[in-house]
Formats: C-alpha cells, structure tokens, sequence
C-alpha cells in the first residue's frame, strides 16, 4: 500500500559481509511518500554526524491519574512512580545490542535507550494490572459480546458517552430495557440474561451500540469489538449492521489440520480473495479454498497472504481502510467459512498470513471506529485528537498508541486472528505512517540516520510495534511477521531484545520501483547490469527481506504490471502458440521470467508474488467504482487464459512453479552464501552464487555466448538444474541439459587476487541472449536415478 522505496542496506559484492556504500535512485509512487535517493545505511567505521542528535525528552508520558485497581479494564497507560527500568526478560536498557552490529547507530544511544526505557516501563505496567502482556491482549474475552453461565455479557469503551443501551433484531431496536452502566474507567457493560434456557440474543441477529453524547444527541454504532458485521446488498450505499455471532457446535468449523511447519524461506502467495474467481463476481472463502488454493499448491508457493481480510466497507480499498477489525470481510462469506480456507490451506502445507492494518483505521463514522470519537479527547478515544489524529492523504483516522485501551485493542487484535483463525502470522500494512509523526508525506529518506532517530520518530507507535512483535512470537513462536516500510528504519527487521522492532522481515520496496523503470524508461542495450544488481542486493546485513518485482501495487488501475508493460495490446492479439511469437512477445515472455527470477534469487531471503501475476496476467485490477459503471469485469482473474493449452501464458506460469520448485530442492532462499562475481556491462551479463547453485543471467537482446566463462567456489561437475529457455517454458530450447560442465581450478589457492573474478575455480557454459540458467554441481556418490 506505501509508497516503494527502497531499505537502508549494505550493497553485497562478494559476500554478506560487505561494507561498501552506495546511492541509488528509485522512482516514487502510489500514496504516502515522495522521497529522494537515500545512502545505503549499514556503515561499519565512520559516519556522518548528524547535529541533530536525539535528546531524551524530559516527559513524553501523560500525567495521569495513576491506577489503583485490580481490574483489567483500565485506561491509563502509565505510572507516575515508574522508574528507570531494569533488565527484563527480554530486554536490556543499557545494553543495545543492534550497536553492536551497527556502530554507526551509537550517536543515537540516548535515543535507543529512551525507547527501550519506554518499552519496559509500558511492559511492566501492563504486567502490573492486567497480570501478563498475553492476559492483556484477551481482551475480546471481556469487550464486545461474550457468553457467561445463564448471560450474555456486552462491554464497550466509551467514556464520553453519557448514556448508552445495546439495541437490535432481539428488542426491536428499542434500548429502554436495555440500559448500559458505566465506571470509573469509560466502560460501559450490560449483562442480558438467557431466556427459557436460550441466548436472548440469537445467533446471527443484528445489534447495535446505542449511545448519547454531551450534545445529547443519540446516535448508533457497531460495537468496536464485533466478530461479524453484514450490510444488506440489495440498498445503495447502505449502513453496515453488527452481527451477534455464535454459532451452535454443530454449525461451527472446527479445524482438523495442524499448523504447517515454518518454513526455512517463505515463498509468498499475495491473494485477494474477493477477486479471484475467474467470473466478474465477489468470490467467497470456500471457493477460494477449493479452486485457488490448489493452484497456489501446484506451483509450489509455501505461504499465502490474504489482503483485505478484515471487514471494510468500501470494497475499493483494497481492505486498507477497516472499519470493524475483529470481523471477517462479509463479502465473502462468514467466519466458519474463512476457518474453512485455513484449514483447507494447512492441509496442503501452506502457512496463511493476514495483513493486518494498525496503522489507522477508515475515517467512516456510523460503520467504523471512528464512530465512536465524538469530540472527546485524545485520551478518551482511539484517535489521536486534531490534526494529529487525521492522514489527510489516506482520509482515515490515526490511533493514539500510547493510550492503554488502543494498545488493548490492538494487541487483542493481533491474538484473535492468531488463535480464533489460526492464522500463521502477519504483513504490518503502512507501517511507515507509523513510525514517524509526519508519517513519510512529501519526505525524501536520504538514508542519514538522524532521519530516523529523532524527535520525529513516533516512539509511541515503535512501543507499540516492539509489544505487538513480542507478544506474537510468545504466542505462537514459528509465526511469520513482514513489515512494509518505505523508510529503512534500521533495527525494524531485529529482535526486541537487541534494541530492534521485532519483524521478521521486511518488504524489499524499491525493487519493483527499479524494474518498472527500467521497462517503462531504458533501452535493452541501457540496461545497466550494476545498478539492477545492486538494487536487489541493497538491503541491510542481518535484517531479512521479502523481495518481489510486482505486487498487488503495480496491478491496480494506472499503472502496468510487467507483463502488460512488456507486451502491452499483444497479450490480446499475440499469445496463442498456433502462430509464431512476434518480436515483442518473445522479448516479452523472456524478460517476464528473467526479472522474477533475478529478484528471486538475489533480492531477499523470501519472495513474493500478486495473484496472477505469475502467468502475465493482461490488464489492471479496477474495482467496482462510479468511473467504471461499477463494473467487476477487471476485478477478477482469468484463470482460463493460463489453463488453455495453445497460449503462452501458460510457459510463464510453468516457469514460475520451477522458480519455486528450485528452492523447495536447494533452499537457496535460507541460504547465507551469495556472492556476486561478476556484473559485465558490455556484455550485459550476470553471474552469482547463490547457496550452492550458480546463476548466469543474460540480458543482451542478441548476443549469444558459446563457451561463456563462470567463476564458481567448489570444484567439481556442474549441470543445468532450471533454465529459461528450455522448450517448456517457451524458450527456444538453446542450452543443453545433458551437458557436463567441468570445473578448472583458477589462480593460487588461498589468494583471491590471482582468482576468476575472485572465485577459486570456474567452468565455461553457452549464455543464448535474454536467458537465465542456474546451474547445480553434481554429487558424485549419487546414482544417476538419484541426481535426476
């Protein structure tokens, strides 16, 4: 959803342990950020100083009436007695371990600290009155609807509601009888009694928060906490509705597959369940689960992301603006329903992740959140108050995270898809717009790290971010958690425990930003083979990346996937196989497979890919909106154009399972080893280790090579283990695949200097012109049955 750009790294030349640095340009786009160049962060030894070094503030924290009760619904989030904090678990203040890989972060130790300090004292107060930060984030155990012995128990979060009753399809609307009580704390709660031995609130039925406000205006809300919400679909631009949803046993899903086991490298399926039948309709999650996920399956992706999986009331947000965060998107169906794709999901191996959106919620008023700011202030809402609580280039609303109910809230969220659906982990959406108080707008990240270390950091929100990572990983500790970051904060992709945010890994942005111009912009023959190398290997050392050529970004209305960009109105007129490929196609489907297979092997320690994309998928996704009739004729995907036979959408896609199926057998994903030998600009020649496998990436428009030389590590017998243009994948079949390659030994052993290219042994091999082979070497004491 943000703006691409790329992460302060270290440019990886001849391994992971390089320092050099470098600037490299990267084109802006979409929403949030508009930055400049930036310097590659990761500096070992000296770096420029930044006069506008991080003080530690004297007080960040409110003044609060400090807690004096036991319960755990609270609104306070500090303690006026809170001191220095001490080591933690987790944690230690005074120890920073991310200084230690980055020395370069040291000016900026009070800053650390300060956070650490914050993170520790908020921990301790958490632990203090709610008993344990996983007690805490129970919280949909007390909030929303809840059963109890012979009750139904409902509590909202409203302090500045004067009255409230809970009304619905159970009272006719009427709250007379129904009236809510408030304490101390803003909570109003309501214990609605059984009636006959059954739920007075019936399952499936339709609820409401009603409350007044200081003018003594009544209005209707959803419940903040709902598990469900519908809205009737024959009414234009009618209001959603809570649902009450408690199924009996016999109606609920229960799971019969256990969590698959994490894998040593995701290989992401980006998927939007809505547009993903093949019919210009809203799909639903078992249709998903039955016709989609197979596919996913056969091309040998481990992990699937779910967009827009919490409910949003305009579909063409793409489920970026929330409106009811613990409810499924009732467009597709019910939560038994999604329970059912996860479990189909984990039955055929594959983690599922939810995006989550925490950075800030839709700015609707009677079917969202924001609902139930009334103009009180900051400390009553879940929004920051005036200008503060407001991104005006996404109109959505902004959470106060240092407020002890919003953590609640939040953290609560983060357990509930977790266990509720069993969900495998999380990508944190816009997660930029949360660490700094100007949110990224009109910001140029050059990389210099006072950009990230200062009084503009929202060290609120990193608090927050450290609390949501830890308590995922106590909770479910093989879970997956990628953060999208347009800025480079350094440390995000690092443990809490060494200072950093907690991620997992982060989203490798600026890649597809760097192909897109490349295509859009440059000549074949101006490619540069440096610049393209070194924006897929900029990334810092330590923090693991997620890298992609096209996601769901560059699939929307305005802009071009890579396909449509290469072979624009011939992915019409020329891809059927009972005809030649013109020029444009052959280019085309060559270069497709190339840049996926480039970003794969040398971008990150994970890949991912938009649904569809992997077979050229023509067109631009364009939601139901005014503009286009309110048509879902581009809202969807044509699965047909991949499964017929006589198109060539089908050599993309196959080509992509063997991408896939490459990893599966090497895991040169998880691999630490990648080495970059050689970057030939005349040429336009790539060469690589990547794990053990070697990759030769040819991108001359003309130029074949016949005994091409490769500089490799290990001596010994070398074979084509995937190559591009082998008949299967479209090619044109050039490069032999029972060919034995073998190695010679090259210079002084132990002096890199008299080396290939630095590489201790090489082996020459035929490079046909826009073509990628990787090769593998043969283990000699496998039987031929077993190296095949």
């Amino acid at each position: 959803m943000e703006t691409s750009f790329n992460v302060l790294s270290t440019p990886i030349q001849s391994s992971f342990l390089s320092s050099s640095t470098k600037v490299f340009p990267v084109a802006s786009r979409n929403k949030i950020c508009f930055p400049s160049q930036h310097s590659t962060g990761l500096k070992f030894g000296s770096q420029e100083r930044s006069s506008d070094i991080f003080s530690t503030p004297k007080s960040r924290v409110r003044k609060d009436e400090r807690m004096k009760h036991s319960s755990a619904i609270s609104t306070v989030l500090t303690d006026d007695n809170s001191t220095t904090a001490s080591l933690e678990e987790d944690v230690e203040t005074e120890n920073i371990g991310l200084l230690n890989l980055d020395p370069a972060l040291e000016p900026y130790l009070a800053h650390f600290k300060y956070r650490m300090k914050r993170y520790v004292d908020q921990k301790k107060l958490i632990v203090k009155y709610e008993g344990a930060l996983e007690e805490f984030a129970l919280g949909y155990l007390k909030f929303g609807f809840n059963r109890e012995e012979g009750y139904i128990v409902y509590r909202e979060w409203a302090p500045a509601a004067q009255e409230a009753e809970v009304i619905g399809d159970f009272n006719g609307w009427n709250g007379s009888n129904h009236m809510m009580e408030k304490d101390q704390f803003g909570v109003w709660s309501i214990r609605i009694p059984d009636v006959d031995g059954n739920s007075a609130i019936p399952h499936n039925s339709r609820v409401k928060l009603h409350f007044k406000h200081g003018n003594g205006v009544w209005v209707d809300r959803i419940p903040a906490w709902i598990k469900y919400a519908t809205v009737d679909a024959t009414r234009f631009a009618a209001p959603y509705d809570g649902v009450y949803w408690d199924p009996p046993p016999s109606e609920r899903y229960h799971f019969k597959y256990p969590r698959p086991p994490k894998p040593k490298a995701p290989r992401i399926y980006e998927a939007h369940v809505g547009m993903s039948s093949s019919e210009p309709r809203v799909n639903s999650y078992r249709e998903f689960a039955d016709d989609v996920l197979p596919r996913i399956k056969a091309n040998n992706y481990n992990t699937v992301q779910l967009m827009a999986i919490m409910e949003h009331s305009y579909y063409g947000s793409f489920g970026y603006h929330v409106t009811n965060f613990f409810a499924v998107s009732s467009r597709s169906g019910n939560p038994e329903d999604l329970k059912y794709l996860i479990d189909k999901a984990h039955s055929l191996g594959l983690q599922v992740l939810v995006d989550v959106v925490h950075s800030h919620a839709s700015n609707n008023i009677t079917d969202g959140l924001n609902g139930f700011d009334i103009g009180q202030s900051s400390q009553e809402s879940y929004f920051h108050a005036g200008e503060r609580g407001y991104h005006n280039l996404w109109d959505s609303r902004l959470f106060n995270y240092a407020n002890w109910e919003v953590l609640r809230f939040l953290l609560s969220n983060l357990r509930w898809w977790l266990e509720e659906y069993n969900f495998d982990g999380f990508r944190f959406d816009g997660i930029t717009s949360m660490l700094y108080v100007h949110h990224g707008v009109n910001m140029g990240f050059t990389g210099k790290y006072n950009e990230y270390f200062s009084e503009a950091t929202d060290v609120d929100a990193v608090v927050y971010l450290m609390l949501a990572n830890n308590l995922i990983h106590k909770i479910f500790p093989d879970a997956t958690v990628i953060a999208e970051d347009v800025s480079g904060m350094p440390g995000l992709g690092r443990p809490v425990s060494e200072g950093g945010i907690g991620f997992d890994y982060r989203l490798a942005m600026a890649i597809p930003d760097k192909w897109i111009d490349y295509v859009k912009n440059k000549n074949d023959q101006d490619w540069s083979m440096k610049e393209v190398t070194s924006s897929l290997t900029n990334r810092r050392y330590t923090e693991k990346c997620i890298a992609y050529a096209e996601s769901h970004d560059q699939s929307i209305v305005g802009d071009k996937t890579i396909a449509f960009l290469l072979m624009d109105k011939e992915m019409y007129s020329g891809m059927s196989c009972l005809t030649d490929a013109s020029p444009v196609v052959d280019r085309g489907i060559a270069l497709h497979k190339m840049i996926h297979f480039f970003t794969m092997a040398l971008g990150g320690e994970g890949y991912l890919n938009f649904m569809g994309n992997e077979f050229g998928h023509p067109e631009w996704i364009d939601f139901p909106r005014d503009g286009n009739n309110w048509s879902y004729d581009k809202c969807r995907r044509q699965w047909n154009l991949m499964d017929r036979e006589h198109l060539r959408y089908k050599f993309m896609n196959a080509f992509d399972r063997a991408m896939n199926l490459l990893d599966e057998k090497f895991s040169f994903l998880a691999s630490g080893k990648q080495i970059v030998s050689s970057m030939d600009e005349d040429n336009k020649v790539v060469v690589f280790e990547r794990g053990d496998l070697v990759f030769v990436f040819n991108f001359h428009p003309d130029n074949t090579y016949e005994g091409y030389k490769v500089g490799c590590d290990l001596p010994g017998k070398y074979r084509v283990a995937l190559d591009s243009d082998a008949w299967e994948f479209g090619g044109h079949g050039r490069v032999g695949h029972d060919v034995d390659h073998f190695t010679s030994p090259e210079g002084t052993p132990g002096v890199p200097e008299t080396n290939f290219n630095g590489r201790p042994n090489s082996f020459k091999v035929l490079s046909p012109a826009r073509t990628c082979v990787a090769y593998y070497r043969v283990d000699e004491s496998m039987s031929e049955t077993e190296d095949d």
